[in-house]
């Protein structure tokens, strides 16, 4: 390349090939969360679509390359932490957190596809896969959790001798894992499901679980 020449930016998609590429991955993401992220198969996919596998690793790459943007998809699908009711936001941080765990069983339910997608990526991939989820979760946030932290910060609700980034680190490890917990009943038997469990004990095990945290975080 020549002094005066200038790297070549990348074209942006064809409105024909943004829709295929999002067709795609609307297809796969079923076959993910259907199958698995092992037992799914690209060859599966595109006979579903009508196209060749050859198409798709064009567009993806590889089947990691596919999943990848399967959970970006899913991801994005969810409510980032402060899109909450006005009389729940207006009751503050620990409020909010408790409005998602309450509604954690029901939000599975109403969209299956994308939560069991979310698991998969988290809990069922390769380390190399993982490593480029959280690079994107990361560099996006798609769940809002740097602007929940300065929200309750703001509101003098969480401790001010942590650095934000390290609160934000306690709510993805703690509050995430928590929430992984109660939603793995709708896979498999999960941690707060056993025999005879009713209501009133997961609403005491949120109860617990919110106060922990706010001896860690609050003030």
């Amino acid at each position: 390349m020549s002094a005066g020449a200038t790297a070549a930016r990348p074209q942006p998609l064809r409105p024909r090939t943004e829709a295929k590429r999002a067709r795609i991955v609307e297809v796969a993401m079923l076959h993910f969360a259907r199958q698995g992220y092992e037992a799914a198969r690209v060859s599966d996919i595109a006979e579903e679509l009508g196209i060749a596998k050859g198409s798709i690793f064009q567009h993806f790459g590889s089947k990691d390359g596919l999943f990848f943007e399967a959970y970006k998809k899913a991801t994005r699908a969810f409510s980032p932490y402060l899109n909450v009711p006005p009389d729940i936001r207006a009751r503050g941080f620990f409020a909010i957190l408790r409005y998602w765990l309450v509604r954690t069983e029901h939000m599975v339910r109403e969209d299956w596809i994308p939560y069991r997608v979310y698991l998969m990526g988290n809990y069922g991939t390769d380390l190399a896969l993982r490593r480029d989820i959280n690079r994107f979760l990361i560099a996006e946030d798609p769940y809002g959790r740097v602007a929940f932290v300065r929200f309750g910060l703001e509101r003098g609700e969480l401790r001010q001798d942590l650095d934000v980034e390290v609160i934000v680190s306690i709510i993805d490890w703690m509050v995430e894992r928590f929430q992984d917990a109660l939603l793995t009943e709708e896979l498999d038997p999960g941690l707060f499901r056993r025999p005879g469990d009713v209501a009133e004990k997961k609403e005491a095990r949120i109860n617990q679980f919110l106060a922990i945290l706010r001896r860690a975080i609050g003030k």
